[in-house]
């Protein structure tokens, strides 16, 4: 065992408290962080109370949120002894995800490698990505699984990130000959006039959320080659008409803003041995008043059919600043509808 669970102190006159013991001093030292900062992290995110004492913590606050806080750090000193770093979303992930026990099928050479509990690991060039909470496991699990899969939810929940992260996985492991990633070009909610320069000019704004994702995966001079090769595509929608995607891992975001021919169009460019992901968030459709959003229309006619899969995200799946997930509930509850 990488730690050993102490009995409790007995002290008179003062609370319980949990005793970790860390074998290797070096792994505490990352454990704990920069100025204890990953410990921290996890008082203010449990309300609880941990002390460093040689190489014990010491956990103070009641029963339950001691296990808990126990539970994430034995996790976080698992992860460390793999050779792998804890950053902040790591210390997140655990918290939100528990020790999860539910197996995925998965084999060995899969793009998802599984880990302790379960856990399910996307690997790319620069990085490896791992849902932080239940919904996003379910929906990188439809990714690999589903030739069509939705994700639906608010801003901040990962949908595009993840399907993005699949794509590179796949495209890295051979899967797919190519990626094509592409949103409408819509403004949200004003009018930008004639933008300057030719069309990759033009339309390049409103595809950096897109850009922003892969150069998280792959290195920048890499994802400039690939594009010049022809080998990640990124694209408006319109510029999707006409085309099979064949071979190909294919996300279109932003779907909330595609109308219903649109939307059809796109979902009827699916090629042979091709991957699609439609990604959207129902409360930001920038339409025009009264055009009906395709995203919903999808939804409504193609909910029964088993071999495409729904992936729905709320407020408790976001991954950004946790204020994003306040001011997501705030305007729900102002607006239900």
């Amino acid at each position: 065992m990488p730690t050993t669970v102490l009995p409790p102190l007995k002290q008179t006159g003062t609370p319980p408290e949990a005793l970790l013991e860390f074998a290797d001093n070096r792994l505490l030292i990352e454990l704990c962080g920069e100025f204890d900062r990953n410990l921290a992290e996890l008082e203010s995110r449990l309300g609880v109370q941990i002390r460093r004492r040689g190489n014990l913590l010491a956990i103070h606050g009641d029963e339950d949120t001691q296990r808990e806080a126990a539970e994430v750090l034995q996790a976080l000193y698992e992860r460390l002894e793999t050779g792998r770093g804890i950053e902040t979303g790591d210390i997140d992930r655990e918290i939100r995800m528990g020790a999860s026990t539910e197996e995925s099928g998965a084999q060995d050479g899969d793009q998802l490698e599984m880990f302790r509990g379960g856990r399910i690991e996307i690997h790319t060039r620069k990085k490896r990505v791992e849902p932080r909470t239940e919904a996003q496991k379910a929906y990188v699990r439809a990714l690999f699984e589903k030739e069509l899969a939705f994700g639906i939810g608010p801003a901040g929940t990962g949908k595009t990130y993840l399907a993005v992260a699949v794509g590179v996985s796949m495209f890295i492991e051979g899967h797919v000959d190519r990626i094509v990633l592409s949103r409408p070009a819509v403004e949200a909610g004003e009018k930008l006039g004639y933008l300057p320069g030719d069309m990759k000019d033009k339309v390049d704004p409103y595809m950096q959320p897109l850009y922003d994702a892969l150069n998280d995966f792959l290195p920048g001079k890499q994802v400039a080659k690939l594009i010049e090769e022809k080998k990640i595509e990124i694209a408006p929608l319109a510029f999707m008409r006409g085309r099979t995607l064949a071979n190909a891992f294919v996300v279109l975001d932003e779907a909330q803003n595609a109308t219903t021919m649109q939307m059809k169009m796109f979902l009827t460019r699916l090629g042979e041995g091709s991957r699609m992901v439609i990604t959207g968030d129902r409360s930001q459709v920038d339409l025009p008043r009264g055009v009906t959003s395709g995203l919903s229309d999808a939804e409504r006619l193609l909910a029964h059919i088993p071999a495409i899969s729904f992936s729905y995200f709320t407020a408790k799946d976001v991954v950004r600043h946790p204020l994003v997930a306040r001011i997501i509930e705030a305007y729900d509850a102002d607006n239900p509808a």
